[in-house]
């Protein structure tokens, strides 16, 4: 019998909605084990300097439509490559948002400068570019724009701001790759654009990522920080090889996966304190990695925390997001630029739901929404007895 949002929550003893868990990821694609196979026969697999690299980064950079790419062992490090291929160092201050992939903050102290969080907009706990000017000082190097959870940062607003005040724009692209505004893919706006392959991106190596530029003293830049007698921190042949098949199927997984979110927000429209990300830009495309919510704890009746183990145990893969950058650190690591009301909602807010389910039959969206309606209905035989 298929449990119905009636039954009680698994937690509670009833019957899982995905007794088999969430879809794994990534999947097992014939063409890619072909790849790995061609690269297995033919020896790549063991170079140092192969072919398959160098055709990755040619077909990103086309994909892309940016004249240079350049890969590396993650995005994390992609991002440090291209602050020190903009110059970026001690005594320079870069603005990234106090909600954010933790690695960006990290690696502005990996240069020696010093992050400047602004808050996030309060639609969709991404960059809000008008809190940009109220940010910048005389030291401002940079900007770190990241997309998250399927909300796109209006990146017109940043440039302006940008080629106003001589500010460098870092694009972390890794959590939309193949997602555009107004018309131009994301990752490619900024001076540097930066894509992931880690195991549970859309394009996944395992591990890896990848620096896109237009500018050719920023790849020169970048290219020789990263060798140092060989490559420091490399993509391997084996991981490009089966990312090649991935990247020319990105754009119809892509399409299915945004078709797919629409469905699921139709269907959890009528379910209370699960908001989806309203996104900012009304002429851009998202791609959906992990596909953001607002949650209202309040008046869902549940913790979030609670809110997540109950999903988990229904074989739905919801999660936590990001910790805000200043929570839990010293205020001598930082600079804060007003207000982080937003960030602060999002940190203790914002539940993603993992992509592989997007590329489900719409069975699979039916499943997610009667998960989530059969917590809610039992909210209150859920909440932790203490």
């Amino acid at each position: 019998m298929t449990p119905s949002s009636s039954s009680l929550p698994a937690l509670l003893g009833g019957p899982p909605v995905r007794p088999q868990g969430p879809p794994p990821w990534p999947p097992a694609d014939e063409d890619v084990l072909q790849a790995l196979q061609r690269a297995f026969r033919d020896g790549s697999w063991g170079k140092y300097h192969g072919e398959y690299v160098t055709r990755l980064e040619e077909r990103l950079a086309e994909y892309f439509g940016v004249e240079f790419a350049l890969t590396c062992a993650s995005g994390t490090f992609a991002v440090e490559l291209a602050l020190r291929a903009l110059k970026v160092g001690p005594g320079d201050e870069v603005i990234v948002t106090a909600y954010d992939y933790p690695g960006n903050f990290l690696d502005v102290h990996a240069v020696g400068a010093m992050p400047v969080l602004v808050d996030v907009a309060a639609g969709n706990w991404n960059l809000d570019p008008v809190l940009l000017a109220a940010a910048r000082t005389a030291a401002t190097r940079a900007v770190i724009v990241s997309h998250l959870h399927g909300g796109m940062v209006p990146m017109r607003e940043v440039m302006d701001f940008a080629a106003a005040h001589d500010v460098k724009v870092i694009e972390d692209a890794a959590q939309v790759p193949g997602g555009t505004i107004q018309g131009r893919k994301a990752g490619t706006w900024g001076d540097a654009g930066v894509v992931s392959f880690g195991g549970s991106k859309l394009l996944s190596g395992g591990r890896g990522g990848g620096l896109l530029t237009r500018h050719a003293d920023v790849y020169q830049r970048a290219r020789a920080f990263q060798f140092r007698g060989n490559i420091l921190s490399p993509l391997s042949e084996l991981q490009a090889a089966v990312l090649l098949p991935q990247l020319a199927r990105l754009d119809a997984r892509n399409a299915q996966r945004a078709a797919t979110v629409t469905q699921l927000c139709e269907a959890l429209r009528d379910l209370p304190a699960l908001h989806p990300f309203v996104n900012a830009c009304t002429d851009a495309e998202p791609a959906y990695y992990k596909l953001g919510f607002q949650f209202d704890a309040a008046a869902f009746g549940l913790p979030r925390a609670r809110f997540i183990d109950a999903c988990r145990a229904e074989g739905i893969a919801f999660d936590a997001g990001f910790r805000a950058a200043h929570v839990g650190r010293s205020p001598n690591r930082l600079r804060r630029s007003g207000d982080l009301t937003q960030s602060e909602r999002a940190h203790e807010g914002a539940v993603v739901l993992h992509h592989p389910v997007l590329l489900g039959a719409v069975a699979d969206i039916h499943q997610v929404a009667t998960a989530v309606a059969k917590i809610q209905q039992h909210a209150s035989m859920l909440i932790p007895r203490t």
